[in-house]
């Protein structure tokens, strides 16, 4: 069974940056086999798409985070990244990230890691 555990949130002041984990086990593939996003949901909004990296490496942003987040892997350490630079209190959420297994396309999601920026 895949299980992913998200690390690196908390809270920070406006401006600042913050660095998430997502390790990932449990999977015969590696992560450069999986499709890798991270959401994130705010209190009383949908989740939404923060970022996305695909197999063939490229990548999505949503609008309201291009240029200033970043995803990336380690398939060494089988865990995703999420850096986030000057963050502002629109990104205050819960920040899940999801994997995509190939062939059968099955989604994991992990528990979510909450980051509060305060202004």
């Amino acid at each position: 069974q895949v299980q992913l555990v998200e690390s690196g949130g908390g809270l920070v002041q406006a401006g600042e940056s913050l660095r998430l984990s997502c390790g990932v086990s449990g999977s015969p593939f590696s992560l450069n086999a999986m499709n890798l996003s991270w959401y994130r949901q705010a209190p009383g909004k949908e989740r939404e798409l923060v970022a996305h990296l695909a197999r063939d490496r490229s990548t999505k942003y949503g609008d309201s985070v291009k240029g200033r987040f970043t995803i990336s892997r380690n398939t060494v350490k089988n865990t995703v990244y999420l850096q986030m630079n000057s963050l502002n209190p629109e990104d205050t959420a819960v920040y899940y990230c999801r994997v995509t297994i190939p062939y059968t396309n099955t989604g994991y999601w992990g528990q979510g890691t909450q980051v509060t920026v305060s202004s």
